[in-house]
């Protein structure tokens, strides 16, 4: 299967097909290379492959079939040269930063991202002498503002986490590259089936492997997709150096998680929507963030630019903590976890989970109030999530 050229198939056969490589045996399924390391033929072959000066495996800290499969089935989704694989999500985050930038950089950050994001650009990266600056996601005349001469990076979520904004990927994209910048966009909340922000003039593109593209919330992986000089010159030689590998058992479980990952998106976005419209109509309910409303800011952009509108719900309660505990607490079959992108439905209260490291001040500044509700709606029976959430609020 070496010699097809994925690009010439839609993506729900590239999410099955696209990277396999059957071995001697002719598998069906995509095999698990569980090996530390590899075995050459003589002293000359494996100097040859130290040196790059023949291609194969060597050691799986970098070279793995397995990984490598899931490395080219991610890239023909998202419609990138290459893929790195990683250990986790904030591994992928990390390796692209230490691979982009130096002391003395610049990022220009959104600051509706995930907490974990903000910490590592904030406290992390600062400790090196990379400076960043966060502005609110949709202010476009902020992000301008914030461009210095030594900016190499401008980074985004979106849609954002916890609630859901959306951003005009193209318009950022555009004012990155004519001052000289990169774009990176975490496309986890919305997959490649359901957005393309390579297509949409990003350089970068970031995931959280352990959330949608599992789908089951079984393994922690990431990903960088983009040019494969980009990712070849820049940030393999940190990943290959620094170690933040993706193990071959979770890239085959990931494997499994791609072949599906078509028909969840879709289902997920159904769910979605209707529970997002359904709690619009509740008395107890203050506000729903959602980017297939019609009441969310940035609807029209969703429309333009995604293909549906994901699988996050976000809304404020009344009665602030108090009541946002009372309603997470009252639910018996809702999972409550931090995690997101499984076929199970999952519950949080951001500001004291997921946010809860940052600041009051910085919490506010990224609209994280006290009553604020994430779920990450599942692929269970609609009415059974309803009913599960009127517990609290009975009526």
């Amino acid at each position: 299967m070496t010699d097809i050229d994925w690009n010439d198939y839609a993506l729900e056969t590239q999410a099955i097909r696209a990277g396999q490589r059957r071995t001697a045996e002719c598998e069906h399924s995509d095999p698990i290379f569980a090996t530390s390391s590899f075995v050459f033929s003589s002293a000359a072959e494996a100097a040859a492959r130290f040196s790059g000066a023949q291609p194969g495996n060597i050691y799986s800290r970098f070279t793995n079939p397995t990984v490598r499969t899931f490395e080219e089935r991610l890239a023909a989704l998202e419609g990138g040269e290459r893929c790195i694989a990683t250990a986790s999500g904030m591994a992928a985050i990390a390796s692209a930063a230490f691979g982009l930038l130096k002391a003395g950089d610049h990022v220009v950050c959104s600051r509706g991202v995930f907490g974990n994001t903000t910490l590592l650009f904030q406290n992390i990266l600062g400790k090196f002498a990379v400076s960043t600056t966060f502005v609110d996601l949709t202010d476009y005349a902020a992000w301008e503002a914030a461009l210095r001469p030594e900016t190499r990076l401008l980074f985004l979520e979106t849609p954002s986490n916890p609630l859901t904004e959306v951003a005009d990927i193209h318009r950022l994209a555009t004012l990155a590259h004519d001052h000289g910048a990169l774009l990176a966009v975490d496309n986890c909340f919305c997959t490649p089936v359901l957005q393309k922000p390579l297509a949409l003039g990003a350089d970068i593109v970031i995931h959280s492997a352990t959330k949608y593209l599992d789908g089951q919330g079984r393994c922690l992986g990431g990903a960088i997709v983009g040019a494969d000089a980009l990712l070849e010159k820049q940030i393999y030689p940190f990943t290959r150096t620094g170690g933040p590998a993706m193990s071959p058992f979770n890239a085959w479980v990931f494997l499994k998680g791609l072949e599906t990952l078509a028909l969840r998106m879709k289902a997920h976005s159904e769910n979605a929507l209707a529970l997002a419209t359904w709690l619009e109509s509740q008395s107890w309910v203050e506000r729903v963030h959602y980017p297939g409303l019609a009441s969310h800011p940035q609807h029209e952009l969703a429309l333009r630019q995604q293909a549906a509108g994901g699988g996050i719900v976000s809304f404020a309660v009344e009665g602030g903590q108090d009541a946002a505990w009372r309603l997470i607490d009252a639910t018996r079959m809702l999972s409550i976890t931090a995690n997101l992108g499984d076929t199970k439905t999952t519950v949080t209260h951001p500001a004291t989970t997921t946010h809860s490291r940052l600041s009051e001040a910085e919490r506010a500044a990224a609209g994280i109030g006290a009553g604020l509700i994430r779920m990450a709606v599942g692929l269970e029976n609609l009415e059974d999530i309803k009913n599960d959430l009127r517990r609290a609020f009975p009526g």
